[in-house]
């Protein structure tokens, strides 16, 4: 520690603080254009200028580090010169133009000038002028280079935060202009965080261009819905309607950073592609019916399929509330566990369940990646979960943290990666198993492990390299004091799922042995997956994943609930769906998902659907499993209602209300309520508070939680890890090879899901439905990049235009699974991914295939809509 004396206070601080960080633990202010927390100091605009005893000429407080018996000051006669000297000249060439600039109100500029400008100015020159009229330089960027004043925040923020290297300097001096290649963003992920990090003018949203003034909008501070990294934003609305979106720098995991998802793609709550009146099924057709008509005809039809199973799905982006309530909805109204959070793929609880609760550290992010050493295994960082990309490129380069990388498919990240292992769609667990066989090695007697569990042995070849091999990552574990990984979901979609969490297991295990203290976290691609987890919705656990066999917990939940809970595990909703096709299944019961265009086996989930007894869909948007439905329920969508979100950290968040519900939509508690009174019983407590205090007296990891003491940046779930067994799996089955090309999905860059492409301004900024492939599978096939292809499998085709990519691995095929006029899933077969494929130029170029626009329904929704307007 150093002592510094600041205006006569003197303050302690760590050794490396910068003056202005001394200044900041004062309360003392320091104006500043250029500093920004998250970026190195630059010192280039000098507002931040102080006397320092001993120095001749003023410093920049962002760049001078504290030493000990330092005595600075910050508001003497002469930096008051200075910094109305700097603003003066600022203001020089700068328009004033503040009346139609979308800057008033919030802007840096004025704000110093009020405080420490001149009165009048000393420049009587013309000012320069770049441009005449503002350069749009994207569909949601638009820039006035006149009113730059050179901070470079924005050029900065986007070569080293997110990486996209997309804007750039030209000329010197006075002269200089920020600006895009050729006056575009051509590179850009069209992020925002340059129009964020602007402290005027410059560059600007054009969505938002001309629409409110700051002191125009009502603003709520909530969590983005699109992936688990569980950003907090403000989103703000003018007369109830969506206005714009911006970070909340101070606060929240994400800070001053979003994604183009995040910041431009909350649009979608304003769609009219939305269930405006309850439906059930006459004729063979839907028609809008009231909610009194709607209880009427459920209450007959629950009544006549009671006998048989009943079955629930709910989507991973409902509150925890939502979800807590669902499934105790389905166990005690319902009598059955047969209930799933996911459509995608099939969670292997007996071997997911002991993994996360010896290892998963519920605990910031960037405490988590603050490790010597993080592993990222499986998915696409950048695509998936984009500010945990920001989060982990900025450690990497300031903290010289060791990234590697162990994945299928290529991310921005390989770049920044210390060791990179290309492997094959399935074979991560081989690959996993050839990590630990190299620790285990190069430990020597470090480690007690048995070989015949089969992991001091390599089960043939694990991968094809990148730049590195399993020993390459093994001997970088081993160097590392301590060790992150980081898990993609992606991973569960193989049918290797269990196999792979078993390989993650036994790495773990091992870096607990090596005295690495690993820690581990999923990177969801939804909102609440993980709240999802803790609520119960899965067949074999109760809330705070506790076994449906134990009976103590069960025993005390239905004390809590005064209702019996069946003691069987249930079925997952691959084996619900067989339950359907069998004409076992009673009620089938959808909240909040689209099992029809996500389920990876569309002419399976179809007939599955149609086969149920009754089939109810509780949804805010028409989606293609409404189209199968016998009662669909309209509820309130995201910002509709308030509740809670569990990121990927296990921190809790509040989701707040910003719009009302619109049409006859109802709040999802509500409904469920609705449902439960059909069959005669209530479900008790039923509002969102009750709820929530009631998860935090029964759900473990919630104890002792309040929703005042959430806060601005939320609160960590505690779980209380369970020590390792200390018992191994043995390796996997070498991964199967195919000659031909196989193809993967997941999400794209601007959408997450299918809720996203309701955002009219996402759909500005993302590509056209694309297959990505090789160059050298793409010359091989005598294809060329933005060729129209046909993709083919055994089960169906699509068209859609081809991606040539350098780094793809040859073999490999990626569709993204957003794209609803693609139908991805009707290539797939159940039971078997990645799927084999062929791929050849579409014989007729000009056939484009067209998104489906906001409100459109697919033509062959089943059994029909009818009065939907």
């Amino acid at each position: 520690m150093v002592s510094v004396t600041i205006n006569e206070q003197t303050l302690d601080v760590e050794a490396g603080s910068t003056v202005l960080q001394a200044a900041e633990r004062l309360g003392i202010e320091i104006p500043t254009f250029c500093y920004l927390k998250r970026l190195p100091a630059l010192a280039s605009c000098r507002m931040c200028l102080v006397e320092i005893e001993g120095q001749r000429r003023l410093q920049p407080s962002c760049a001078t580090v504290v030493t000990d018996g330092m005595v600075v000051r910050t508001n003497t006669p002469l930096i008051d010169e200075t910094r109305s000297s700097m603003l003066d000249m600022l203001l020089a060439n700068h328009p004033l133009d503040c009346p139609v600039c979308d800057k008033g109100g919030e802007c840096e500029l004025q704000d110093m000038v009020m405080a420490y400008g001149p009165r009048e100015s000393r420049f009587r020159d013309t000012k320069r002028v770049f441009h005449s009229k503002d350069i749009r330089l994207s569909p949601v960027i638009i820039m006035n280079v006149n009113r730059c004043i050179q901070c470079q925040r924005c050029v900065r923020m986007c070569e080293e935060v997110v990486g996209a290297v997309a804007l750039g300097t030209v000329e010197k001096g006075m002269d200089t202009a920020v600006t895009g290649f050729e006056g575009s963003l051509a590179s850009c992920d069209q992020c925002g965080n340059c129009v964020e990090v602007c402290p005027v003018g410059a560059l600007m949203s054009f969505s938002y261009r001309y629409k409110a003034r700051p002191w125009d909008l009502v603003e709520t501070d909530t969590v983005c819905p699109h992936c688990g990294t569980g950003c907090q934003l403000t989103v703000g609305t003018r007369k109830g309607e969506f206005m714009r979106v911006r970070s909340k720098w101070e606060h929240g995991v994400n800070r001053e950073t979003l994604c183009v998802r995040g910041r431009f793609g909350l649009d979608f709550v304003a769609s009219q592609d939305r269930i405006k009146r309850p439906m059930i099924r006459r004729d063979g057709a839907l028609v809008p019916v009231s909610w009194d008509e709607a209880g009427d005809y459920l209450r007959r039809r629950l009544s006549a399929v009671e006998s048989k199973a009943a079955g629930g799905l709910a989507s991973p982006r409902l509150p925890n509330e939502m979800l807590y309530q669902f499934q105790k909805l389905m166990r005690t109204v319902f009598r059955t566990n047969n209930i799933d959070c996911s459509s995608r793929w099939s969670t292997p609880f007996d071997t997911l369940g002991p993994l996360v609760s010896s290892f998963y550290t519920r605990t910031p992010l960037a405490e988590a990646i603050g490790k010597d050493c993080v592993l990222v295994v499986g998915g696409n960082v950048t695509d998936e979960n984009p500010v945990t990309e920001y989060l982990l490129r900025d450690t990497t380069r300031r903290r010289q943290t060791r990234l590697l990388m162990l994945s299928a498919r290529p991310s921005r990240l390989d770049a920044d990666a210390r060791a990179v292992l290309r492997v094959p769609p399935g074979g991560e667990a081989a690959s996993l198993a050839a990590v630990v066989a190299g620790l285990v090695r190069a430990a020597g007697q470090a480690l007690a492990v048995d070989v015949r569990t089969g992991i001091g042995a390599s089960t043939g070849p694990a991968a094809t390299t990148g730049r590195d091999g399993p020993d390459c990552l093994a001997s970088s574990l081993l160097e590392g004091r301590s060790v992150t990984v980081l898990v993609s979901v992606d991973l569960l979609r193989s049918p290797e799922a269990r196999a792979t969490l078993q390989q993650f297991n036994n790495l773990l295990q091992v870096l607990h042995m090596l005295g690495k203290g690993p820690t581990m976290q999923f990177l969801f691609d939804r909102a609440n997956q993980m709240g999802a987890w803790d609520m119960g919705v899965l067949p074999t656990v109760l809330p705070g994943l506790r076994a449906i066999s134990d009976d103590a917990a069960r025993t005390m939940l239905e004390r809590a609930w005064g209702a019996k809970i069946p003691p069987e595990p249930g079925a997952d909703f691959d084996a619900m769906l067989e339950l359907c096709n069998e004409g076992r299944m009673g009620t089938l019961y959808i909240a909040g998902s689209d099992p029809l265009m996500a389920y990876p086996d569309r002419a399976f989930v179809k007939r599955a659907l149609g086969n149920t007894d009754l089939l109810i869909v509780q949804d805010t948007f028409l989606t293609d499993t409404v189209g199968l439905a016998d009662v669909v329920l309209p509820a309130a969508g995201y910002g509709e209602e308030s509740g809670t979100f569990t990121n990927n950290e296990g921190r809790i968040q509040k989701v707040s209300k910003f719009r009302e519900p619109a049409f006859e939509a109802q709040g999802n508690l509500a409904i469920f309520d609705f449902v439960a009174a059909l069959r005669d019983q209530a479900l008790r407590p039923s509002t969102q508070g009750e709820i929530f205090d009631e998860i935090t007296r029964l759900v473990p990891a919630y104890d002792g939680l309040t929703q005042d003491g959430l806060g601005a940046d939320g609160a960590f779930t505690r779980a209380a890890p369970i020590p390792p067994s200390g018992e191994f799996f043995t390796s996997p089955p070498a991964p199967s090879t195919s000659d031909g090309l196989i193809l993967v999905t997941g999400n794209c860059l601007f959408h997450n899901g299918y809720v996203s492409e309701r955002s009219e301004i996402l759909n500005t900024v993302a590509d056209d439905p694309y297959v990505e492939m090789s160059a050298p599978d793409a010359v091989q096939l005598g294809l060329s990049d933005r060729d129209q292809v046909v993709v083919r499998s055994t089960q169906g085709e699509l068209t859609a235009r081809l991606k040539v990519d350098k780094r793809f691995p040859r073999g490999l095929v990626f569709v993204p699974e957003n794209y609803r006029s693609l139908r991805l899933n009707s290539l797939m077969r159940r039971g078997e991914y990645p799927c084999p494929v062929e791929v050849q130029k579409a014989r007729v170029a000009f056939e484009i295939p067209t998104v489906a626009a906001p409100g459109a329904e697919p033509k062959d929704l089943g059994r029909g809509l009818a009065g939907l307007s």
